[in-house]
C-alpha cells in the first residue's frame, strides 16, 4: 500500500537532529503537487524530503554521505514506495532520476549532523581527525595541509575561505608541518590563531575561514554545485521548479550568475564579441529570500542562508563547451591545479 500525505513520515531517529533552513519558503518555491516527482539533491537529515512527501509528491533523494543514507532508510520504509534514496552526488542528479522531474531542491554546504560529529573533522569545536570528506573517499584535509605547496594552500584558503591572511596562514602551516604533520582539528586551529590572532570584535573564530576553504576544496563543493545546476537544467521538465539554498557568498554568486546566464539576463561587455542569443532556459527568477528574525532565533544556522528559485522553460538545455567554460559562466574560481585523488 502506498503511503499518502497523511502517513507517519517522522520516523528516522537521528534525522531529527537537523533543522531544515527556509523550509516554508523552499516548499512554496517548489509548489509540490500530488503525483509529481521532486529531486532532493542534498538529502541530509531528510527535512525537505519529508515535507515534500507530506505534500503528496514522490521524491528522489540523493546524498554522498553514507551515514545520511543509512539514517534515511526508516523514512524510505515510511514513505511506502514514494521515496527513492540514492547514494551519490547531486552533480549527477539527472542520471539518478532517470527521467524528467517537476522540481529540484539543493541545500548547499555541510549539514549540522556532520558538524556535530567530531570524528568527521569538519569543526574545531571538539578535537577530531583532519578529515572533512562528506563521502569518506579521496584526499582528506590532512592530505592538503601536509602535502600541498604553500602557494596552492594560500590560493585555496584565500579563494574558498575569502581569508585576507591566507598567505600568512599557508606559510605558518608549512613551517609547522616541517616539524610534524597535522593530524587533528584543534592542532590546526591553534596554529591559525597563533598566526593571525583573535580580534575580540570578531564574531567568528580565526580558523573558521580556513576550515571552510579546506572543506570546500576537499569535497569540490563549488564544482559540484556548477555541475548540479547544469544537471537540474537538463532534468527539469517545462514548468519544473528549481530552488537552491546557499550559505556563503561564493555559492550564492554561482547560483545567481547561473540563473542570470540561463535566463538571458547576464550582463555583457562592450569588449566581448557579439554572440547569438539563445532561448532562456529559466524564467520567473525570484528575488533572493533570506530567513526572518524568528527563524534565525530558532535556528542560528539560517542567519546566512539565501534562497534563489526559478522555473524551467521549454528551451533546450545549454551544453557548455568544457568545464572551464562552465566555471566562467557560473563565476567559479579555479584555486589550484594541484587537485589529487
Amino acid at each position: 500500500m502506498m503511503a499518502g500525505p497523511g502517513a507517519d513520515l517522522h520516523a528516522g531517529g537521528g534525522l531529527a537532529r537537523h533543522i531544515p533552513v527556509l523550509l516554508d519558503e523552499v516548499i512554496a518555491a517548489l509548489a509540490p503537487k500530488a503525483g509529481e516527482t521532486i529531486i532532493d539533491g542534498t538529502f541530509g537529515a531528510g527535512g525537505y524530503t519529508r515535507a515534500l512527501l507530506e505534500a503528496g509528491a514522490n521524491v528522489v533523494a540523493i546524498d554522498r554521505d553514507p551515514q545520511a543514507i543509512a539514517a534515511g532508510k526508516a523514512l524510505v520504509d515510511a514513505a511506502g514506495g514514494r521515496l527513492k534514496l540514492v547514494s551519490g552526488v547531486f552533480a549527477e542528479l539527472d542520471r539518478h532520476a532517470g527521467e524528467p522531474v517537476d522540481g529540484v531542491v539543493l541545500d548547499i554546504g555541510v549539514s549540522s549532523m556532520q558538524f556535530d560529529e567530531a570524528e568527521r573533522g569538519f569543526s574545531f569545536r571538539a578535537d577530531g581527525p583532519l578529515d572533512m570528506r562528506m563521502g569518506g573517499e579521496g584526499m582528506t584535509a590532512a592530505d592538503v595541509v601536509n602535502t600541498f605547496k604553500v602557494g596552492d594552500l594560500a590560493r585555496i584558503i584565500g579563494i574558498y575561505g575569502e581569508e585576507r591572511h591566507a598567505g600568512r596562514i599557508a606559510r605558518a602551516i608549512e613551517r609547522r608541518r616541517a616539524e610534524r604533520p597535522f593530524t587533528g582539528t584543534r592542532d590546526l586551529a591553534a596554529v591559525i590563531e597563533a598566526t593571525i590572532g583573535r580580534n575580540p570584535k570578531d564574531k567568528i573564530d580565526p580558523a573558521t575561514r580556513t576550515f571552510q576553504a579546506l572543506r570546500i576544496y576537499v569535497n569540490d563543493e563549488l564544482g559540484q554545485l556548477v555541475l548540479g545546476l547544469q544537471a537540474a537544467e537538463r532534468v527539469l521538465r517545462p514548468g519544473g521548479r528549481l530552488a537552491v539554498v546557499t550559505f556563503h557568498s561564493l555559492e550564492d554568486r554561482i547560483v545567481k550568475r547561473f540563473l542570470a546566464d540561463r535566463s538571458g539576463k547576464a550582463g555583457g561587455s562592450r569588449h566581448q564579441p557579439v554572440v547569438e542569443a539563445r532561448a532562456a532556459a529559466f524564467e520567473k527568477i525570484a528575488r533572493v529570500i533570506e530567513a526572518g528574525e524568528a527563524e534565525i532565533a530558532h535556528n542560528p544556522r539560517a542567519r546566512s542562508a539565501k534562497l534563489r528559485s526559478a522555473v524551467r522553460t521549454d528551451a533546450p538545455p545549454t551544453a557548455p563547451k568544457d568545464e572551464l567554460e562552465a566555471a566562467r559562466i557560473a563565476g567559479l574560481p579555479v584555486a589550484t591545479e594541484a587537485r589529487r585523488g
